[in-house]
Order: structure tokens, then sequence, then C-alpha cells
């Protein structure tokens, strides 16, 4: 995973919704999704058609969507813009109070309303603080959510109005309350300047919410860059009233397991909204923990053709919804507590197990509609290979209907809708384990890591990137322990051994992180922002500029870094202390052993460089952000294999932290409890790394991949900048490990 960064009263509310599409079938073999060429130094994939889907830019600006209440439902309708310029005050903190009257919203009448930055608000009878979550208002999903997908995750959670919901927005909240009405406006930028941006200059959005005594809603959108977000209301609608809609029987098959033949798949209508799939097996279901269920892969899908082939991954059904069990929270580390989780378009993530039956839930497809007659097909595979196919058959779809809306062309009297949204999206990401077996079927088992750059953009809120990998063992094949991270899965990557990790979504050509500089004449104080450093990194270089390539070095560098980093513990005194988990705890000291550009550099894998004032105060000499790009602590290059355990120096981890100022240099004070760590310590959780030093690898190749769209090619700017980003890769990796280790970048 990627490296990231008043209080809520009665009725405020935050809303985290899951990422329900980031980990799908991430234990099912991948397969080709298109072309594998090489230009120069480079990979290029030309996608398969139909692999991305199709982006759903928004198209409501200048206009207002009104929802007006009909029943406990919304009649909807897209009318000219109703824009008030008068915004009102600014709101400070995320709670509006209202003191001239209730609003009806969800069967209740709310006087205060938890109004997110990020442009959406919720109604709530007492806070929620669901884990993880940043307290920042209105609704909030995981960080590399899918807008296309958490879409549909919202309906029953928390009633919630999405204006124009997108994560990470900021910038100013106005609030204007009337006798008959309250005005809620926002004036927003998306994100600026970061690694994880696609912008260097703060951008335009400006809408509007008027919530009406009497219940009605307007959207109205005046000026808006973005061009993805979420926008709906999500009144609850949880009844729980289920009716059968029809059922598809399967075959008896000799030869499999009872728990993978399946032999009815029973469809029903919840509440007039959602669709639950139970597919009925000849035999229990066997417990997620349980070694049977491990890569055994279930589906259900849904066509409004005639579908031609089986119920699979990638398969071109509208809908493909998916249950496996695997880890649970905890994610790779040890003692994760497996649990069966569903994944695909439109679905929840919850899965009910009884007995021989397994339900799942989720939204119909846009576009799909009460009455409509559709295919329903499910599919049972192990090992990545099918042992069992339910044949699609026709199943009527009464009293349900999709609530994604397209509300551009709603009309007046168009509903009622219990639940209405629309999720503007770019295209869909290819899977990690997909982009990997079409370069290595093609070309060879012979990187042990893959970066992939792109020339469009995917569904994902953020322009970095997280990774994944198998853990291979490198050219030399065999695990490498100590580590903290088992090695898992190689033939879903389609390694014979030796790859070991990637990127698991393609960086975008325009992002920040792909340019070879910021804009000339940009002014930053944000310590996280490249910027800011830029007098002292020009000092670096001999044309008295940054060194190129500088965030992309920084997202590059800490990704492929976590095939070692950063999983391991320590026991001191008797007592295991976690020194991450995923990344370095923000009070271990973890000075880079070989600067990359700046004499004092905190690992690129977290943690920080810390000053110990003998008072009980540390100063934070670098923080856990590894913006601009930095180095690897001796502690990760101990785990890389890069240097022996005699040559980790003692550390310590601070507990306990309390702000206590800044000193003259505006470096962070701290007061904490101090804990020596050695690297003995970390071995005696984690036992020796092996291969030891002199038998670890030191050479390694990095395919640098450009991922195209079906029937275009790699433009010129792509190729230059990965080009760029190639050879900085390279001189980074050398500089940073001591030159104890090479990387190559070669695609032959």
């Amino acid at each position: 995973m990627s490296f990231g960064r008043g209080r809520l009263l009665a009725q405020a509310a935050v809303l985290m919704v899951p990422a329900f599409g980031l980990a799908q079938y991430r234990q099912e073999p991948g397969h080709s999704l298109g072309t594998v060429t090489t230009q120069g130094n480079l990979i290029v994939l030309t996608l398969d058609e139909g692999v991305l889907g199709k982006d759903h830019l928004f198209n409501l600006a200048h206009r207002t969507i009104r929802f007006t209440p009909d029943g406990v439902r919304y009649r909807a309708e897209n009318v000219a813009e109703q824009w008030d310029a008068d915004f009102g005050p600014e709101l400070h903190g995320n709670e509006a109070t209202l003191t001239k009257f209730a609003f009806p919203f969800s069967g209740k009448s709310w006087s205060s309303i938890s109004v997110g930055m990020t442009g959406s608000m919720t109604f709530s009878e007492a806070p929620l603080a669901p884990e993880g979550g940043r307290r920042g208002g209105g609704i909030e999903i995981e960080r590399f959510a899918e807008l296309s997908q958490a879409a549909a995750g919202l309906i029953n959670t928390v009633p919630a109005i999405s204006v124009f919901f997108k994560p990470r927005m900021s910038g100013t909240r106005y609030v204007k309350e009337l006798a008959d009405r309250v005005v809620l406006t926002w004036s927003l930028t998306e994100p600026v300047g970061g690694v994880q941006d696609m912008t260097w200059t703060p951008t335009v959005n400006k809408f509007q919410a008027v919530l009406w005594k009497d219940g009605r809603i307007n959207l109205t959108y005046d000026e808006v860059h973005a061009q993805d977000a979420i926008v709906g209301i999500y009144p609850m609608v949880a009844g729980g009233f289920e009716k059968e809609i029809g059922s598809v029987a399967g075959e008896d098959k000799s030869g499999i397991a009872p728990n993978l033949d399946v032999m009815k798949v029973k469809l029903s209508a919840v509440d007039g909204l959602l669709l639950k799939a139970t597919l009925e097996t000849k035999g229990p279901v066997p417990a997620a923990n349980d070694p049977a269920a491990m890569g055994v892969t279930y589906r259900v899908c849904l066509d409004k053709k005639k579908p031609t082939g089986d119920c699979a991954v990638g398969g071109q059904s509208d809908a493909v919804w998916t249950v496996q069990a695997g880890g649970g929270r905890g994610g790779r580390r040890e003692g994760a507590t497996p649990r069966y989780v569903a994944s695909g378009m439109g679905i929840a993530p919850g899965v009910k197990i009884d007995g021989n039956t397994i339900s799942l839930q989720g939204t119909l497809p846009a576009g799909y509609k009460s009455g409509d007659t559709v295919y329903v097909s499910a599919g049972v595979q192990t090992a990545g290979k099918t042992v069992d196919q339910v044949a699609a058959h026709e199943v009527k779809l009464v009293g349900l209907g999709s609530p994604a809306v397209d509300l551009a062309t709603v009309k007046k009297g168009d509903g009622p809708f219990a639940v209405a949204y629309e999720s503007f999206h770019y295209m869909r990401p290819p899977r990690a384990n997909d982009l990997t077996c079409s370069v290595i079927k093609a070309l060879g088992d012979k990187y042990d890591m893959l970066a992939y750059y792109s020339d469009f953009r995917i569904d994902n809120p953020e322009a970095g990137t997280s990774s994944t990998g198998p853990l291979g063992g490198g050219p030399a094949g065999g695990e490498v322990t100590g580590i903290g991270a088992k090695q898992r899965n190689l033939a879903s990557y389609c390694s014979q051994g030796r790859f070991q990790w990637q990127f698991i979504q393609p960086v975008y050509v325009g992002a920040n992180q792909m340019q070879e500089y910021p804009p000339d004449g940009l002014k930053e104080a944000d310590t996280h922002n490249l910027v800011s450093y830029s007098h002292q990194l020009e000092e670096r270089t001999s044309n008295g500029k940054i060194p190129p390539y500088d965030y992309a070095m920084s997202q590059i560098g800490h990704e492929m870094g976590h095939r070692w980093s950063a999983f391991v513990s320590a026991k001191v005194n008797g007592e295991t202390i976690q020194l991450g988990p995923t990344h370095w705890a923000k009070g271990l000291q973890a000075p880079v052993a070989f600067p990359y550009q700046r004499p004092t550099e905190a690992s690129a894998m977290g943690g920080g460089v810390w000053q110990d004032n003998f008072d009980g105060t540390f100063t934070q000499l670098d923080d856990d952000y590894y913006v601009p790009a930095t180095g690897w602590s001796y502690l990760d290059l101990y785990l890389m294999g890069m240097i022996s355990p005699a040559e980790v120096p003692e550390f310590f981890i601070l507990r306990n932290m309390v702000a206590a100022g800044k000193d003259a240099n505006d470096h962070a004070i701290y007061k904490a409890d101090r804990t020596k760590v050695t690297v003995q310590d970390v071995i005696a959780v984690e036992g020796p790394r092996l291969p030891a030093v002199d038998a670890a690898q030191k050479g390694f190749n990095t395919g640098m991949v450009v991922v195209v769209e079906h029937g275009k090619m790699p433009s010129p700017l792509l190729v230059e900048r990965v080009n760029g980003i190639r050879e900085r890769w390279m001189d980074y990796w050398t500089t940073t490990t001591g030159y104890r280790s090479t990387m190559t970048a070669d695609p032959k």
C-alpha cells in the first residue's frame, strides 16, 4: 500500500465505505489482457478491447438536479441551474445546526447535519466513528476505493446526500439558513501539489445543495473542474423485506467435492432495491479458515444478452459477483482472520455462509429495471480451473430495479426512487495479476519487479498506486525468510519463482509524479510538497534544477521497498513490539544509510530521524513521509539482504508520543518514551534473514511497462517520461543501496 498521511456532535456522522473491488480475484491465476511488444527499453502492453470498460465523466455542469418527496420515495428532474450567489457565513467544523426548522429526510426530521469537506452530508442520531475513519464529516470511503463501486456501497449505511463526493478535496464550506430552506455551498479544489495528485495548482469546483423545509432537495453545479464523483441521495431503505423472484438449477456433478457442486442459484429482491443471490451447494460450505476453502471461487454473473462463455473472471458479463475466502483484518500479516468476502460491481462485501448456502447481495447494473428479463449464470473455480458451471437461464426482475440513475436525462415525474445516485468515474483498473501474466507469458519470467504507466486515467481517488506481489525468490529461486512476510501464490502471477513485486495499477502520464519537474514559479511551504524543497535540492545538481522525476522515485522506491519492508516486530525485554505494520511507525528511528539527495533522510518506508534532547523530548529532524525521495534505513537494507546484522546500528522506537511544540527551525518536538531496539531483537521474533547477506540477491531487473488502450499507440510523452523514470530508477537504486546492488530495467 502506498504511504499516506472539531469534534462531531450528536446527530453528526462520518460514513466510511470499503473498497469493494480493490482486492478482487487476487487468489486466481492471472490471464493475458492483450498484446505485448517491446519498444526500445520499454515493454508495451496493448490491452484487448473491453478490458477497461468505459469511463463516465461528470456531465451536470450548470444544471440543477431536483428531488421531490413522493411518500417515502423521491421524484427527480434535471432543470436549469438554480444558483444562489449569496453563500452566507463560512462553516467552521463539520456540523451545521438548524434553528428555524428540522429537515425531513429518511423518515425523520434533522436539526443537525454532518457536512463533509469532500462534498457530502450525513444524518445520524449519534456520532459515527468507524474504525479507520478520519472524522472529516460526511461520507468517507477507503483510500483506494473505486467510485464506480463505492456508490452502491453507500446504500443502507447511514442517511446521506452526496452532492459531489470526491475524496481528498479541500476548501471552504458555507451554510445559510432561511425560514423555508438551508443553503449549503462548497468551494473546493482537487488535491494539489502532492506526490499522489493530478495537479500542481488549485482547481475550481463550486456546487450547492438546498434543503427545503418540505423535504425537497436541489443539487446545483455552477463551476466544476473535477470529472469524477458520486452524486445522489441515500435515505435508509432497510426493512429487510425479501421476495424470491426466480431460480436457476445446476446439475449434479460427480467427481468434485460437494461444496463445489452448485445445485441451485436463488434470486430474491430485498426491499425492492437489492438483488440477493443464494448459491446452494450439494454439501456444506467449509469455514473460511478451512484449508478446503483456500483457492475456491464462487461466482454469479448477470447479462442482458445470453452469454456465449462461462461465468468467469475476465468475461464480458454486465455484472460479475465473486466470493472467495481470504484474509480479513490484518492484511498480509500473520494472524489475519480469514473470512468470505464478495467483490464486483455494485456488490456489498458481506457474505453469509449457512450450511450449504452462500448468500450475497448488491445492486443491479445501471440500465437494469423492473420487468427486465436477464440471464443468470454461475461458476465455481479452484486453483484457477472451472470445476462447475451453472448454465445461463432467464429470470424476470419483478419488483426490483437499479438505483443508478442517469441524472442528466431525468425529467419531471421520473421515479419514484427509494435511492437514486450516479457515479462519475474514469476507466476500470486492470487486475494486477493479469497485467503481470500478460508480460511474463509473452516475454518470459525474467523480471524481479514490474512498474506500469499509462496514457489513460483509472478509477482511483489517487494518482499513485499501491503494490503487491508473490514475494518470489529472484533468479536463484527460493523464499526469503526472516522479513515478516512469506512467499505466496506464485502461480497466480504466472511466475516460476523469480517475480517478486509490482505496481497494482498503472500510473497516469498526467499525474504529478510522472512529470520531470514541477512547473516553474511555484511557491509552497507544505513539507509534503516537493516544491518546498526546491532550494535545498537545486544545490545538488549542476543545472540549477532539482533532480528529475523526484516524485516518481518517491513512488517506485517506496512501493518496491514493500517487497521487504515494513512488516517485522522486535522482542524487547520479553515484550513483542510492532515496528510497523506495513510502514515503519512514526516514532521509529530510521535514518537512511545511503541518502539519495539530502544529508538527513528518514526511510522511504516510514519512521523518522529523531534527535534525543535528553530531557524526555525528541526533535523530528526528518518525518515519516517520503517526499522528497529518500533512501532506506539500515534495518531496510538488512531485510533487503544488502547488509549484515552486524552493520545495523542500535536504534530505538518512541512510544506514547505527545506533541510539545517546535524548535527554531520549525522541527516538531515530542515528549515520548524511548525504547532501545537492536537487530537481534528483530531476529528474536522473525528469525534470521535468509538468504544471508553473502548469498542474497544483489542484481535486480525491473520491467518498465507502458499500458495502452485497445487500438492505440503509446504517446511520445508517455514514452519520454517512462524512459526518464527508467534512467532515474537505476541510479536511485545503486545510490540508495550504497552501490552494493545493481538495478537494470531491460525488457528482454
